[in-house]
């Protein structure tokens, strides 16, 4: 085949994996969950007998459905490709591949495809869901088509993005924080571009062409394209035009393989070794009293070229700030949720704690990845050493991606392009403090509860991320409802308990205790609540429940990985003593 043994093997294997099958299941299962708590949400427990009621409850779940799932399979896209080929270069394993007989182009569209099989599996699961929602009316076989067909030609071209940046960069970290800010970056320049230069222009187009959402909404809104009196459904130029970038991409990434790897650092070891031998005196630098936190904050363990994903991410909130403040704001709400400002702030907040996640869950795997974990355990570093250093470098590292969206919430407040009081910058301040501590916390507990480093990535990153993809959907449905929490609760009621059945499963997947039980029931139950106290105006109901749920599940994590440090390493720390 075309992508070569690699892939032969995923397609061969896969299918023996019992989870490949729940993962299937599931997938379908949650969307009739979503599908019934938006019918109880908009619905509820009438009697319908109008069948344009119907219809429009058809169009809505699908809209909801498409949107939800095209974010999913790019962000998973994206991740398990970039974490299938970084997991190679840090378990040293690539370097065994390249000295095979495999073809570059074998080796760069296998592991595409085999981190993509995942994917498309769950894509072909969701076919007959939407065309159950055909049957409801509303929405037509060629939205459905064409929803399909977006979804698939963005998880290729996330993939192949992923693909790029792991094959590149060494440093897992890097591979993850440049997957993502890159698709950022991307998105944001389109339109960024598409906004200054109007309706009409070349940048429009090009938007149009490549920015999957634009293509989506196109999708779900077919009046907005009618030509001639009729309605018109079609993603070709989209489609198209991301399968094309996506071949270049990996044209790209297959003619630079052999180039980039191995990788020079390989050559740079054999040469400081070299160098090292030859010197009588070696200079040696202090160590401070807790080694752990000295190594993540005073050596390069992460790669010199994290500055650079640094000033990226400054970057990008420094256009977002500076289109803010230069246009003019006509006071619509973003989804009839927030006000541009707000959303911007929102969206890179959602960008600092998925980094900040990985920070913390790969400075754990690259450890037992390099086989560094065993060394530390034999040494007599104590529990608290190690997880309280790995927290505070994941936050030192993590700093600029902390302080950035503060500082420009605090731009926006005194140009008075926000208009928020200084009260609620605190609780904004308090509650976003909370949300960094627990993605770092995560991310460390995933590290410990998973062995294989490709699930510890994609459970810790996941985790975050459906997170807030639920929070996106509470906020769609409620705001759509309008109505106070007692009245929508019950309707919420089946979403919150598969959601807290869901994050059982991924706190407690080894070493499951009463504190992490009740943090994975408490979660979601106060997010809803914040959620609808948000949306009826309020402050610091939100900021409380925010901070008392995020920080309990902190806790819930933090003193188990210190007390019970035994169980999560495989050894007890007072074996050295």
């Amino acid at each position: 085949m075309l992508a070569g043994p690699i892939f032969n093997r995923e397609l061969i294997t896969a299918p023996r994996k019992t989870s490949h099958f729940l993962l299937r299941a599931g997938y379908v299962a949650a969307l009739f969950v979503l599908m019934y708590t938006t019918r109880q949400t908009t619905i509820g427990f009438q009697e319908v007998r109008n069948i344009g009621d119907i219809a429009r409850f058809g169009g809505l779940v699908f809209q909801v459905f498409s949107l939800v799932q095209l974010s999913l399979v790019m962000f998973f896209a994206l991740l398990l490709t970039a974490g299938n080929i970084a997991q190679e270069k840090d378990r040293r394993t690539l370097i065994l591949l390249l000295m095979t007989d495999l073809r570059s182009r074998e080796m760069v569209l296998g592991k595409l495809g085999a981190s993509l099989l995942i994917v498309f599996v769950l894509i072909a699961a969701s076919a007959p869901v939407m065309c159950f929602l055909y049957m409801l009316g509303g929405i037509s076989t060629d939205q459905i088509i064409w929803s399909l067909a977006i979804c698939s030609a963005t998880a290729i071209a996330a993939g192949c993005w992923g693909a790029l940046v792991a094959f590149w960069r060494d440093k897992t970290f890097q591979t993850l924080a440049i997957s993502v800010l890159g698709i950022v970056a991307f998105l944001v320049l389109l339109e960024g571009a598409a906004a200054l230069m109007g309706e009409g222009s070349i940048a429009q187009t090009i938007a149009g062409a490549l920015n999957p959402y634009r293509a989506m909404s196109a999708v779900l809104n077919p009046l907005a394209n009618v030509e001639s009196g009729v309605a018109t459904v079609s993603a070709v130029v989209p489609v198209v035009s991301l399968l094309a970038f996506a071949l270049g991409m990996s044209l790209f990434t297959i003619g630079r393989l052999r180039t980039w790897n191995p990788s020079q650092l390989v050559y740079q070891r054999v040469d400081e070794d070299d160098d090292a031998a030859t010197e009588s005196r070696v200079k040696h630098r202090s160590i401070w009293t807790n080694p752990v936190i000295w190594r993540e904050i005073c050596t390069r363990a992460y790669g010199r070229k994290i500055v650079f994903i640094k000033l990226a991410y400054v970057a990008i909130a420094a256009l977002v700030t500076w289109y803010l403040a230069t246009s003019a704001d006509d006071g619509s709400l973003v989804l009839g949720m927030v006000s541009r400002s707000g959303f911007a702030f929102v969206a890179l907040t959602v960008i600092s704690l998925l980094l900040i996640n990985a920070q913390a869950v790969t400075s754990l795997t690259s450890e037992r990845d390099g086989q560094t974990l065993e060394l530390l355990l034999a040494t007599d570093i104590s529990a608290k050493e190690f997880i309280l250093g790995k927290i505070g470098g994941a936050l030192w590292n993590s700093k600029e991606l902390i302080l950035v969206p503060f500082i420009m919430l605090g731009y926006l407040m005194y140009s008075g392009n926000l208009g928020i009081t200084t009260e609620n910058m605190i609780y904004l301040i308090i509650g976003y403090s909370a949300l960094v501590v627990f993605s770092a916390m995560l991310g460390l507990h995933s590290g410990l509860s998973y062995e294989n480093s490709r699930s510890s990535i994609a459970n810790s990153l996941g985790t975050i991320f459906f997170l807030f993809i639920g929070i996106f959907i509470f906020m769609i449905l409620l705001v759509e409802a309008r109505s106070s929490f007692a009245i929508q609760f019950q309707s919420f009621l089946i979403f919150i308990i598969v959601g807290s059945m869901g994050l059982y499963g991924s706190l407690t997947n080894k070493n499951p205790s009463n504190a992490l039980t009740l943090a994975a029931a408490l979660l979601p139950f106060l997010t809803f609540y914040a959620i609808t106290e948000f949306l009826l105006d309020g402050s610091l109901g939100v900021c409380m429940w925010i901070t008392v749920a995020y920080g309990f599940a902190t806790i819930a994590m933090l003193v188990p990985a210190v007390s019970d440090f035994d169980v999560a390493l495989g050894r007890t720390t007072s074996d050295n003593g």
